[in-house]
């Protein structure tokens, strides 16, 4: 039975990540989660809450080239012991080989055994299979080669186009840069929303992603707003989009007349106060369809639409797909 959330929230725990590696693995599958992880230090230093992690790189025999030609320093997988809270193992286009490597797959079920949770981002999933990490498991891996994983591991049960998939203490992500919507599920799971909204922010990246060029994080486009009025009201809307907003009770909120907030707020947001609501309003929708079954009407009433015509427009407008074409693409499956 796979631990709870609560158990998993060990305050003041230092979490050990085990970054996994080979020749010709993507330098993005590396850097990516370890910016998420070194951003939930700082968050969790400036909370002075503890519980941060330390990421570690290992491979066979220490030191591997990622793409770009780079040399990665690391330890040698084979001498890693003990235990760590996380394995995460990373893709590349030398998949094949490091799926074909007796000794790499060896070791990696060693330290796989006593982890709390196995990860892989994009095609890491083809090492985790060969491994038997995956057997009778959920998974999925870069949009491109799900039909080979379905094919060259029939007992895995292969989830397409989505972002990330969890069974039990496996997570596994789909391609490059998903392993950083990973890494922020991992974040989320083991702190909070808030702490890996944070998290994210800095990053300028969309809290869970759902996939795709389109996605967006409405706050973090905004350049630095100066007026305390003007981030409250931003912030109201970002905590309630679906309230009855207006110029009126938006400059009310501001301490500003309704003439100079019309002037203002787009200035500083770079768009009208009708078209931001509308984003920030899109958004929330976009995590409604990325992680529930409601219709179209349930969720443009909880997002602020006022009916499904409107939240249609909205997206088609501010996102170039209709909402149901965004949930059939871009939906996720067990938050990790």
């Amino acid at each position: 039975m796979p631990p709870s959330r609560e158990a998993e929230r060990v305050g003041g725990v230092e979490r050990e990540v085990l970054v996994v590696g080979y020749d010709g693995a993507a330098l993005t599958d590396i850097a990516g989660p370890a910016d998420v992880f070194a951003g939930a230090n700082r968050a969790c230093e400036a909370e002075r809450a503890g519980g941060g992690y330390r990421v570690r790189l290992a491979g066979v025999g220490g030191g591997f080239e990622v793409t770009g030609g780079l040399r990665m320093e690391a330890e040698d997988l084979r001498e890693v012991s003990g235990g760590v809270d996380t394995v995460l193992v990373v893709g590349g286009f030398t998949f094949a080989d490091a799926a074909r490597d007796a000794e790499l797959l060896h070791h990696l079920r060693r330290v796989a055994g006593g982890a709390r949770r196995v990860a892989s981002v994009c095609t890491g999933a083809f090492v985790l299979a060969a491994a038997g990490l995956l057997d009778g498991a959920r998974a999925t891996t870069h949009w491109a080669y799900c039909d080979r994983l379905a094919a060259d591991h029939p007992s895995v049960d292969v989830v397409p186009d989505a972002i990330y998939v969890r069974d039990g203490r496996l997570v596994t992500s789909a391609g490059v840069t998903a392993g950083i919507d990973l890494a922020l599920a991992l974040v989320e799971r083991d702190h909070d929303a808030a702490l890996a909204r944070l998290v994210a922010r800095w990053m300028v990246v969309f809290l869970q992603r759902p996939g795709g060029q389109s996605q967006f994080s409405v706050r973090s486009q905004v350049p630095p707003v100066r007026e305390p009025g003007l981030r409250a009201v931003l912030d109201a809307i970002a905590d309630d989009p679906a309230a009855g907003w207006t110029v009126e009770g938006m400059a009310r909120r501001a301490a500003m007349s309704p003439r100079h907030f019309a002037r203002v707020f787009p200035r500083r947001v770079g768009v009208s106060p009708a078209r931001y609501v509308e984003r920030v309003r899109v958004e929330a929708a976009a995590g409604l369809l990325e992680s529930g079954d409601e219709g179209l009407d349930v969720v443009a009433r909880r997002a602020g639409f006022g009916s499904a015509e409107t939240l249609r427009r909205a997206f088609l407008r501010v996102l170039g797909v209709p909402p149901g074409g965004y949930r059939d693409r871009f939906r996720t499956t067990g938050a990790a």
